[in-house]
């Protein structure tokens, strides 16, 4: 198997890695700022590792050329969507977990 091949396998790998882990996140995290979080920072990671293994295996073509786009798209607006969504939580009263919390409403003890 040559090199290209096996480093474009790792990126692969790697990339569907951080993209399962962040689906993990998304279900054990304790709130919502909390999942907002680990999802934006795994799908930017993952997908940018998975679309650069892509481009290993794609080669100097008009396909890379794509992926290039799509990937420069993707690290514009996931981390941006993320940043409006919590914000808009933020300001539509929905505080963040600071482990006061005990009845899990992600409203603050009176």
């Amino acid at each position: 198997m040559p090199p290209l091949d096996i480093a474009s396998w790792i990126l692969l790998m790697s990339g569907a890695f951080f993209c399962v882990v962040g689906g993990i996140g998304l279900h054990r995290f304790p709130d919502f700022f909390s999942r907002m979080h680990g999802a934006g920072i795994t799908d930017t990671l993952g997908a940018g590792l998975i679309i650069f293994g892509l481009l290993l295996q794609a080669g100097f073509t008009l396909v890379a050329v794509k992926l290039l786009f799509i990937l420069g798209l993707l690290w514009l607006t996931s981390p941006t969507a993320t940043h409006a969504i919590a914000k808009a939580a933020r300001a539509s009263g929905l505080v963040p977990f600071t482990g006061d919390d005990t009845d899990g409403d992600g409203k603050p003890k009176s």
